[in-house]
């Protein structure tokens, strides 16, 4: 395939995806317009970010860098953005305006003869499509750069490759620094967590569709489980129910683990045949319009728990529902020890209600940890030094793993501080009581 110049500045053909073409519900223009003006006024110099590339053989499909996506909203493979903020006149620097631009790639008339129209920069209509100030061809690129940088630092915040993965960035950066031998580039990623720690309401609403997708989706597992049945049914049931309901694909790779399998954490295989006497952990969740969900249920697969299989679960459900009462916003901390952590009350809690059958307490079977951030990564990006807070979303997510007993129980749901500071349980539509969920199977 013929390369023009901003094919050389990636080092490879592209295949684009088109914005109009999306199916995703986007926030509107202004949500992401202010998320760039933050991000450039936290950084206080030029920002310049790179969506991924699409392949050739796009057999699994695309999926925006979430990053860029958070700023943008833009689905585009091979796009790039450029923010810098305002800046006042010092010395012999004059004063600067905020600058905002979002390059697009040019058309591929082959390529889109396979994937459709392409939005470029040519449409007198692409900035006010994207909700970008400015909106130029690829090729531009260098130039506006060089402008915004100007007689200042010549620092570019950008995604710096983390050790053992690719960054989208590594090429075109390498490119300017040919260009530019005095050029510095700086990591924005923690930059950009702090900011993605707290969402507004566009991304609340997203999660929550996730979530209520998710939720019918267990609802629909705890009524098709059964003995015999196998694992893999169960998880291709669960991905119908999220899909119909508007999810594009599963927000991991789907657990469903029964018997011994219930005590590994990440298994993922599903290929075992359910039996009865089991119970199956089912850790399985859907994302709408790039926000995840991620929700866990145990289940007995006969329908009914065994005394020993309902005592561990009301241990795994006492101590989530110790970690929820706990909860103080502003003060209270998803991960550590300290006494202002909810780790360590779900913790305390497992430690003193009961024993394995040794007479040890089942604390050393909680082998990870009590929650994880949400949002446009099922472990999203955020700052978990700082406290829980509004607009701050998360899942509290116990769990107790005795491969002697062929027991796992893990119980997740997924919650959002609202702006007065009040837990919001968005997952509370699916039964987790032992006696509710029993019922729900039965039904």
């Amino acid at each position: 395939m013929r390369k023009v110049f901003s094919f050389a500045f990636f080092g490879v053909a592209l295949v684009f995806v088109s914005l109009n073409a999306s199916s995703l519900e986007r926030q509107s223009g202004a949500d992401y317009h202010v998320r760039r003006q933050a991000l450039a006024k936290k950084a206080g110099g030029v920002v310049l970010l790179f969506a991924p590339l699409e392949g050739n053989d796009a057999v699994f499909g695309f999926r925006q860098d979430e990053n860029f996506y958070y700023l943008s909203g833009i689905t585009e493979p091979g796009a790039a953005l450029l923010i810098a903020p305002a800046a006042e006149a010092k010395g012999d620097s004059p004063a600067s305006p905020y600058i905002e631009i979002l390059f697009l790639p040019p058309h591929n008339l082959r390529a889109e003869k396979f994937t459709g129209p392409k939005l470029g920069a040519e449409n007198p209509d692409a900035a006010k499509i994207t909700g970008f100030d400015r909106v130029e061809e690829m090729e531009k690129l260098p130039d506006e750069v060089s402008k915004a940088i100007g007689g200042g630092r010549p620092v570019i915040y950008t995604e710096l490759a983390s050790q053992g993965e690719p960054a989208a960035a590594s090429e075109p950066l390498a490119f300017l620094k040919r260009t530019n031998a005095f050029l510095f580039f700086q990591d924005v990623k923690p930059i950009l967590a702090s900011l993605r720690t707290v969402k507004d309401d566009g991304e609340a609403a997203l999660i929550r569709k996730a979530v209520d997708a998710s939720a019918a989706a267990h609802l629909a597992a705890m009524k098709g489980v059964k003995p015999n049945v196998k694992e893999f049914e169960v998880s291709a049931l669960m991905q119908y129910e999220w899909g119909r309901r508007g999810c594009e694909r599963p927000s991991y790779s789907p657990i469903v683990g029964s018997g011994h399998n219930s005590t590994v954490l990440h298994y993922s295989d599903n290929s075992n045949a359910m039996k009865a006497g089991d119970v199956v952990v089912i850790d399985a969740a859907g994302e709408f319009s790039m926000y995840a969900a991620d929700i866990t249920r145990t289940l007995p697969v006969n329908g009914h728990f065994t005394p020993r299989q309902r005592e561990i679960y009301d241990i795994v459900l006492g101590a989530q529902e110790a970690a929820m009462a706990a909860f103080q916003s502003g003060k209270s901390m998803l991960s550590g020890d300290s006494e202002t952590s909810l780790n360590r009350v779900a913790r305390d809690y497992i430690k003193s209600h009961g024993k394995d059958l040794h007479g040890q307490p089942l604390d050393q079977y909680f082998i990870h940890g009590l929650g994880h951030y949400i949002g446009l990564n099922v472990h999203d990006f955020g700052d978990y030094k700082v406290p829980l807070a509004p607009g701050m979303a998360f899942t509290i997510e116990p769990g107790i793993y005795i491969p002697e007993e062929n027991i796992g129980v893990r119980i997740e749901d997924d919650y959002l501080v609202d702006a007065d500071g009040k837990l919001i349980k968005l997952s509370a539509s699916l039964p987790s009581k032992a006696e509710d969920v029993e019922k729900a199977m039965k039904n």
